[in-house]
């Protein structure tokens, strides 16, 4: 059992189990009824996504050191309440269930997936 981070849009693997969308809008031109058999997602879980202003700041990164601005920006918005006890709930989920998470960025390195693969480690998720 074990989370396994994704880039929504793409097919689905074996196991891969629930799809969690942790993106701050759906995709554009996609009717809700389509998200999960389009491999975008199951359940839309935006507790966990940049605000508008960061994702704003991560798409606009072109140097290490912006990168770097959006990672500390990012990271201290996880410190809110809400987003650490999603990602409590998802790291014990995780020990006994198969789901994935992710975000349509197509270079996880990137990406906030990055960082919420690390924040889900730290709170002691099981990572596929």
């Amino acid at each position: 059992m074990a989370i396994r981070i994704v880039r929504l849009g793409t097919p689905r693997g074996k196991g891969e189990g629930l799809r969690i969308g942790t993106v701050r809008r759906p995709p554009r031109g996609v009717p809700k009824s389509e998200f999960a058999r389009q491999d975008w997602y199951d359940v839309w879980f935006p507790t966990l996504a940049p605000s508008l202003e960061t994702m704003k700041q991560a798409q606009a990164a072109q140097t290490p050191a912006q990168w770097n601005a959006f990672v500390r920006k990012y990271t201290a918005e996880m410190k809110a309440h809400d987003a650490q006890h999603a990602l409590e709930l998802l790291a014990a989920m995780s020990q006994d269930s198969d789901f994935s998470v992710g975000c349509y960025c197509e270079d996880e390195a990137h990406c906030h997936r990055s960082i919420l693969r690390e924040l889900l480690l730290e709170k002691g998720a099981k990572l596929a």
